[in-house]
């Protein structure tokens, strides 16, 4: 399933983390992300070993959840993230790894939105966190 992301969140290029939506429901998002040459403004936060920064990998679980509960047409405006619970990493994300965000909706209403989630690289979990966001405007 391919969408227009920028239709869908407010970020843009070089801060946008989401390449497509592949599945949405009230209960589950999933999403995916590559970190390539795009993001090539990243390689210097890790040097030797060029992993993308674990904020950077929250903020893409983010903008999934995001994205999908605007596919979902549940809130309308513009949402900020507000709070990180329990942000666990298991591993890191090289450059040209695909990372799938798998997203539950915890608490969808018009002014917040409550999700967590897990990202995989090669079916393995790197990272595990929950967030909130609420309506800017």
């Amino acid at each position: 399933m391919t969408q227009n992301i920028e239709n869908l969140i407010p970020h843009r290029s070089p801060f946008l983390f989401v390449d497509e939506i592949v599945s949405f429901t009230n209960e589950t998002i999933v999403g995916m992300k590559t970190f390539d040459e795009k993001d090539n403004w990243l390689r210097s936060s890790f040097p030797e070993i060029e992993y993308i920064p674990g904020s950077i990998l929250i903020e893409a679980m983010a903008q999934c959840g995001g994205a999908g509960v605007k596919l979902l047409g549940v809130t309308d405006g513009i949402f900020g993230l507000v709070s990180i619970e329990n942000a666990e990493f298991y591993g890191g994300v090289e450059f040209d790894d695909e990372v799938k965000f798998i997203i539950e909706n915890v608490r969808l209403s018009q002014k917040i939105i409550k999700q967590q989630g897990i990202a995989y690289v090669h079916d393995k979990a790197i990272l595990k966190a929950g967030w909130m966001c609420i309506k800017l405007s």
